[in-house]
């Protein structure tokens, strides 16, 4: 898993149903959102995010963060 991957799942951690481009705005940092497109698909391919419709995308599971904003699990 990547850092961008944790700061994805952290994002999505609110229990959200969410775009990559809102995804990428709540991200801190200048990612673009096909950027956070990519490794959406690449984390439902993976079981961690599912696919709610089109373009919109939720946690799989539970998300749990660390006080450092680190991913530490999903169930």
């Amino acid at each position: 898993m990547t850092e961008m991957d944790d700061l994805i799942l952290e994002v999505l951690s609110s229990g959200l149903t969410l775009t990559p481009a809102v995804i990428a705005e709540n991200i801190d940092r200048d990612i673009h959102r096909t950027s956070v497109a990519r490794r959406v698909s690449t984390l439902q391919a993976g079981g961690f995010v599912e696919k709610v419709r089109r373009g919109h995308y939720r946690a799989a599971g539970h998300v749990t963060v660390n006080a450092d904003g680190e991913v530490v699990d999903v169930v």
